[in-house]
């Protein structure tokens, strides 16, 4: 649990940027607890206990920074706490399905490197498992509005547009791609 924790306030450090506390009173964390639990993201922890746990466990891992300046005491993920982060948002990743399908298709074409196979591979590996179907190697198919999700593997993976695109179609030819898209999503 102390793990989810831990992921889940890096997370929220690294869209904060930097969260600043006054260090007036001896009760620091107990009061960076207080200042997390109020986000709506964090109010079913509750426990400010395991807050402060996950803050330890953050700060001894060297992804977190805590200094004081002046009168306050400032808080931001590292370096390496930016990359943990990238990492679990990586594996976080799903692209929500609407009540009620726009009727356009969502195709990925890629063409990256044989220089670059590593990346090729793990980015075709992401699509899989984000419910992509490959309608070629390089050629890749969705049914719902995805492209937040691409353009953060495309930005996880340092790729850039002229590598992989996205395109909105409004029929595809290949039924039969089309007929079990359809029945897996009921669209």
């Amino acid at each position: 649990m102390k793990a989810e924790y831990s992921r889940k306030i890096l997370a929220f450090l690294l869209l904060a940027g930097v969260v600043t506390i006054a260090s007036t009173s001896p009760y620091f964390l107990y009061n960076l607890a207080r200042f997390i639990l109020r986000d709506k993201r964090f109010r079913h922890f509750g426990d400010e206990k395991k807050i402060r746990d996950a803050f330890y466990y953050l700060k001894k891992n060297g992804l977190i920074k805590i200094e004081k300046s002046g009168h306050d005491i400032i808080v931001t993920p590292t370096e390496k706490g930016r990359r943990r982060a990238a990492v679990n948002k990586l594996f976080d990743l799903k692209i929500a399905v609407p009540k009620k399908w726009d009727g356009l298709w969502r195709v990925v074409i890629f063409d990256i490197p044989d220089t670059q196979k590593i990346k090729r591979n793990a980015f075709r590996r992401k699509l899989k498992e984000l419910g992509f179907y490959s309608l070629q190697k390089s050629v890749w198919a969705c049914p719902f509005k995805c492209d937040k999700e691409i353009n953060f593997l495309r930005d996880f993976f340092g790729l850039d547009k002229k590598q992989i695109e996205i395109l909105l179609v409004k029929s595809m030819e290949n039924d039969i791609i089309v007929k079990k898209m359809r029945d897996v999503y009921k669209i």
